[in-house]
């Protein structure tokens, strides 16, 4: 019997060498441009607008106008954050304004579809709010439309720019840990305050307006490889009232990688958002209570690394999603969140919902849109 085995090693392999160690030092911050400085205009100021113009507040942004249906809506935005700004009840006049060269549309997609094509024939920038749109049809004629216009249009993923999804993609890009083999995204939270709103209408909330964040990082976390079958369910707990399924699981298989998604969105206590990325030369975890309040730990050969991370998902979220378009207006390039980059992200989700619906394993891409 060897050593190992005598010592109650059977089945177990070493563990990796190395004590604690400094992380590599890596471009994870929201990106800010040099001098471009346009005038923007916010369009919807619901409850999520907040986030957005106090991310833009700090930045220094000059948001000028701001529009909602419910025009006392805008002018409480104002008053919290842009007292100079005109405030408007139609997004059509906001954008018959010349000046106004970047819009944020944070509206719903249904109403957002119609108001981001207005604006790319307004000649504005556009960065939309998530999900991009609910068919693949949509967002290519809108990305076609953008080019067309000599435009840019970007997505409002947030999530790329959270301090934690941020660093573990900019690692994964250096090739800190090699080539990847897994993602494991496995979250319990409490997405109940959705109740009596319009989210509750959603049937998949949590794989579609939710969920969309995680599928966009499985895009980035493997960039350069296509997604070949995509495996999901959903499924009520024995306790909710809500009306969408709050449990979701959801299996992608890439060449020679695998992600996996697990979500319950009905967890009171002990709540825990974490992440797991293995590679051929080490792993990436991240781990905490809530998106804002996470732990970034690196694991190589060479030893652990605990990597102090600066900013929170909603604050440096939203100062990436607009600082990358404003840098991308600025450096005459396409941005990162641009929209045929989100449509990548999409075609995972989209090929999730439809497998959650039937049952069936589906490919990514041969779904075309959300199923009404």
């Amino acid at each position: 019997m060897g050593e190992e085995m005598k010592a109650g090693g059977y089945g177990l392999s070493a563990a990796g060498a190395g004590g604690a160690m400094a992380g590599p030092v890596l471009a994870y911050l929201p990106p800010r441009p040099k001098a471009y400085r346009p005038k923007i205009a916010l369009i919807g100021c619901g409850g999520i607008a907040e986030y957005h113009l106090r991310a833009y507040r700090e930045m220094g942004l000059d948001v000028v106008a701001l529009c909602d249906r419910t025009i006392a809506k805008a002018e409480q935005r104002r008053a919290e954050f842009f007292p100079e700004a005109a405030v408007y009840s139609d997004y059509r006049n906001v954008l018959q304004r010349p000046d106004i060269e970047v819009v944020d549309l944070a509206l719903h997609p249904a109403q957002r579809l119609a108001a981001t094509e207005f604006a790319l024939e307004s000649r504005k920038h556009v960065l939309c709010q998530k999900p991009f749109v609910l068919t693949l049809a949509d967002g290519e004629r809108l990305a076609a439309l953008a080019e067309k216009q000599r435009l840019k249009i970007a997505v409002n993923q947030n999530g790329r720019w959270a301090p934690h999804f941020s660093y573990m993609a900019a690692a994964i890009r250096a090739g800190v840990i090699g080539e990847v083999a897994s993602v494991d995204f496995t979250l319990q939270w409490d997405h109940t305050w959705t109740a009596g709103t319009a989210f509750e209408e959603v049937h998949h909330l949590v794989l579609l307006d939710f969920g969309i964040h995680w599928f966009d990082m499985a895009a980035q976390f493997l960039r350069g490889r296509k997604p070949e079958r995509v495996w999901a369910s959903v499924a009520r707990t024995a306790f909710q009232k809500m009306k969408p399924p709050m449990l979701a699981q959801v299996a992608i298989d890439y060449p020679g990688a695998q992600v996996r998604l697990n979500f319950n969105g009905h967890v009171r206590h002990g709540q825990e958002d974490r992440t797991v990325v293995c590679g051929s030369k080490g792993t990436l975890r991240s781990a905490g209570p809530s998106l804002s309040e996470q732990t970034v730990v690196l694991h190589t050969g060479e030893g652990q690394a605990a990597v102090p991370l600066e900013g929170t998902w909603f604050t440096s979220g939203f100062q990436g999603a607009m600082g990358e378009l404003l840098c991308a207006i600025e450096e005459k390039r396409e941005p990162t969140n641009g929209a045929r980059n989100n449509l990548e992200s999409l075609a995972l989700c989209f090929a999730a919902l439809a497998s959650a619906d039937s049952g069936e394993v589906r490919v990514p891409g041969t779904v075309r849109a959300v199923r009404e």
